[in-house]
C-alpha cells in the first residue's frame, strides 16, 4: 500500500470543463442522464455488474439495459464481456478517463454548495485496521477538516474481528477495508488502494528463500481462516478451498487480529495472504513474505451502511478519493 501521499485542491477549470461538457452532450446529440454516466463510471471502475448495481441500488438487469442503451447510442461497443470477466474497451476507456474528471469537480461543488447550505457540522467515527490504513486514514481526515473545519475525525483502530460488527451496529460510519466486500445493507466506495499480493509464511519455510510462487503453490501450505465476522465474499478471496487447478487447499486455525496471525505464522501453524505494505509495517524474524507471481492485487476502499450514508460520510469518501488521487 502506498504510504506517502500529496495533495492539492484548486477551482474547476471552465474551460477544461466546457470541452468535457460538449463530448458528453454530443452522444447522440442528447443530453446524458445522470443514472446513465452513473452506470457507465460504476461499472468503468467495478467491472462487475452485480457490484455495480449493488453500488447504485438497482438491479443488475437496470445496469444491463442502461450499459446496451450508451453503446447503441455511441455506435461501438464501451465494455467487452464474457462468462468470467468484464473490461473496457479502447473506447469505453478513452470516454471514462474524459469524462470522470470533470463528474467528479461538477459532483463535487454540488455537494460543497449544499453542505454549505446545511452547514455542515458534527463528529464522523472512521476504523481502520492495521498501520497503513491508519496512514491513509489520517491523510484523508486531514484533508476533510481542511474543506470541512466544523466537522470532526475520530480514527479507531478496529481489530479484524470487530471491523463489521462495529460498522453494522453503528458505533462507526466509515471503515476502510480489504475488497470484495459483498454484504447486504454495506456500500463500498471506489478502490483508494491496490497493492500486490504477497504470502506470509514462516521464516524457515521453503518459500521463504523464494523470489515468488504461484497461486497452485497454495495446495503446499495450511491457510490460516479469517474470523467468521468477515464477509463471506471476504473469506473466499483470501483463503479459497482450491487452487485455480482444483487442488484443495488445507485450512488452518482461524486468528481475530492481524499480529495474532503473525505470530501463529511465526510458530509455524500455516500461511496466509497479505498485501505488500505488510513488508514494512509487520517485519519480524520469524515471518518472511513471498510474492504470489499471479495472484490479483489486494483492493483496499472504504465500507459504509447504506441507511448512513451522510453528507459527512460522503465528503469523507471524497476526500480520500482525491487524496490518493492527487499523490
Amino acid at each position: 500500500m502506498r504510504t506517502t501521499f500529496v495533495w492539492r485542491e484548486g477551482p474547476i477549470n471552465a474551460a477544461l470543463w466546457k470541452d468535457r461538457e460538449a463530448a458528453v452532450n454530443d452522444l447522440g446529440g442528447e443530453m446524458l442522464e445522470r443514472h446513465e454516466l452513473d452506470a457507465f463510471l460504476t461499472l468503468a471502475e467495478e467491472l462487475h455488474f452485480g457490484r455495480t448495481a449493488e453500488r447504485l441500488r438497482v438491479s443488475t438487469a437496470r445496469i444491463s439495459q442502461t450499459i446496451a442503451k450508451l453503446e447503441r447510442r455511441t455506435g461501438v461497443p464501451l465494455f467487452t464481456r464474457t462468462s468470467r470477466r468484464v473490461e473496457l474497451t479502447r473506447a469505453g476507456r478513452q470516454l471514462y478517463e474524459e469524462v470522470r474528471p470533470a463528474w467528479d469537480q461538477i459532483a463535487a461543488a454540488f455537494a460543497r454548495a449544499i453542505d454549505a447550505g446545511r452547514g455542515l457540522t458534527g463528529t464522523l467515527r472512521v476504523a481502520f485496521v492495521g498501520a497503513a490504513g491508519g496512514q491513509l486514514l489520517a491523510g484523508a481526515a486531514e484533508l476533510f477538516r481542511r474543506r470541512l473545519p466544523d466537522c470532526e475525525v475520530q480514527l479507531r483502530e478496529a481489530q479484524m474481528v470487530d471491523l463489521m460488527p462495529w460498522l453494522r451496529d453503528g458505533q462507526i460510519d466509515l471503515a476502510l477495508g480489504t475488497f470484495p466486500i459483498e454484504e447486504p445493507g454495506i456500500v463500498t466506495g471506489p478502490v483508494l488502494v491496490s497493492e500486490a499480493r504477497m504470502l506470509a509464511v514462516p521464516s524457515q519455510h521453503a518459500f521463504a528463500r523464494r523470489t515468488s510462487i504461484s497461486l497452485d503453490d497454495l495446495a503446499r501450505v495450511k491457510l490460516l481462516q479469517l474470523p467468521d465476522t468477515l464477509p463471506v465474499s471476504l473469506r473466499q478471496d483470501r483463503t479459497p478451498h482450491t487452487t485455480p487447478s482444483g487442488r484443495p487447499i488445507e485450512p488452518g486455525p482461524a486468528a481475530s487480529t492481524f499480529n495474532e496471525m503473525l505470530t501463529l505464522i511465526g510458530a509455524g501453524h500455516g500461511a496466509f495472504p497479505v498485501g505488500a505494505q505488510a513488508r514494512r509495517y509487520y517485519a519480524r524474524p520469524d515471518v518472511a513474505y513471498v510474492r504470489i507471481s499471479d495472484a490479483p492485487p489486494l483492493r483496499w476502499g472504504l465500507l459504509w451502511r447504506a441507511d448512513g450514508a451522510t453528507a459527512r460520510v460522503r465528503a469523507f469518501a471524497e476526500a480520500a478519493h482525491d487524496l490518493v488521487t492527487s499523490s
